[in-house]
């Protein structure tokens, strides 16, 4: 057996632990206090194995960055892993959705997006500090508190990192059961479409209103109008308000739209698209704001050889390792947008995310450590 597959095997029952300890603290992005118990946890954990510096946040829990202490001589440059302590889960979810092992799985919120693919970082690194396995680069970790809501405080963070680094390894989970790691990736954002209309009653004066909502939406429907699924672009409105009463022609009314583009010109197209809409009922007003929060992940030649890399390494793991393009993004999309060598996915093995199904394969967890120490070693 392959020497680091053996230490990860041997540790599975600690990695568990830590997961199951690192779930249990429950940390919604919203809520800055619960989010910096789980960075407590890892700052606490981690001591004496890396240096640990915290990013304090405005509205958010800390961003953690950890320096881990590998063996090897003078080291160049840095690798960069990233992942995120929050979650999308409020206080109160482990009531109805407790951590627990079943089935040949961990279940719990956020277990696997992405609790577990952080401890793997910790565990990878202890493999090639207590197997004396050298290494060419210095290896920084960092763990953000808002990943799941747009990384708004921790972009700066991660591209300063990235600026330093010849590598990028995301512990995002991976793309299916499969395993596969992700080499592609849309790109995200949002735009909320405001609309001032004209009050008036609706039985007296119904000709002297203008209704919002009915501008709203004929906005709604145009927009809805450039999804194209050929191409991997979807514009999806998916939450909306207005009006005050029924007997009332609705003064205001809103929605707020997800888009997901798959390149940097389908989202300059959607923007300009976007900043041009114009009301068909000339008595309202219609205001657009918001725009891209992440870049695309496009698929570049220094991915597909980080991509090779990793699939030639986890062949010595005994493990066939696929790839894939998704649709959902992450803190990778930032680093790969700015031409780094980013490898996506390499966190836990399971399905489920953001939902009551979330879990990851037991039998996974071994391979999938020793495969990033084995890329941080390669690098």
């Amino acid at each position: 057996m392959d020497p680091l597959l053996r230490y990860t095997t041997e540790k599975v029952p600690e990695i568990i632990d830590w997961i199951g300890q690192l779930v249990e603290i429950e940390s919604p992005s919203n809520d800055p206090a619960a989010v910096n118990r789980a960075v407590d946890f890892m700052a606490d954990h981690v001591a004496g194995e890396a240096k640990v510096k915290r990013h304090r946040a405005k509205g958010f829990g800390d961003h953690l960055r950890l320096e881990f202490n590998l063996p090897g001589r003078r080291k160049q440059a840095q690798i960069l892993g990233l992942g995120h302590l929050d979650t999308v889960y409020p206080l109160g979810t482990l009531d109805r959705m407790p951590f627990k092992r079943s089935q040949g799985r961990l279940w719990g919120p956020g277990v696997f997006d992405m609790k577990s693919g952080v401890v793997y970082f910790v565990f990878a690194c202890r493999a090639l500090r207590e197997l004396d396995i050298p290494v060419r680069r210095r290896f920084i970790a960092q763990l953000n508190s808002d990943e799941e809501v747009g990384s708004p405080s921790s972009r700066p963070h991660t591209e300063r990192e990235a600026k330093k680094s010849v590598a990028v390894l995301v512990a995002e989970p991976s793309a299916g059961l499969a395993g596969n790691v992700k080499t592609g990736r849309k790109g995200g954002g949002g735009f909320r479409i405001s609309v001032k209309g004209i009050a008036s009653h609706a039985g007296l004066d119904f000709a002297s209103g203008a209704s919002a909502i009915v501008e709203l939406a004929r906005q709604i429907d145009r927009v809805a109008g450039w999804t194209d699924l050929n191409k991997g672009v979807t514009v999806s409105p998916g939450l909306m308000s207005g009006g005050t009463a029924t007997n009332v022609v609705a003064e205001n009314a809103w929605v707020d739209i997800d888009v997901r583009v798959p390149r940097p010109s389908d989202a300059r197209r959607l923007e300009k698209r976007f900043a041009a809409l114009q009301p068909f009922d000339r008595r309202t007003k219609v205001t657009v704001e918001g725009g891209l929060r992440r870049p695309p992940m496009e698929r570049t030649r220094e991915i597909a050889e980080i991509y090779r890399l990793a699939r030639r390494l986890s062949g010595e793991l005994g493990v066939e390792l696929g790839e894939a393009q998704v649709g959902g993004g992450s803190d990778g999309n930032f680093t790969a947008a700015m031409g780094l060598p980013t490898l996506d996915g390499v966190g836990a093995v399971g399905e489920g995310a953001h939902s009551v199904n979330e879990s990851i394969s037991i039998d996974r967890i071994a391979d999938r450590v020793a495969l990033i120490a084995k890329l941080i070693a390669a690098l």
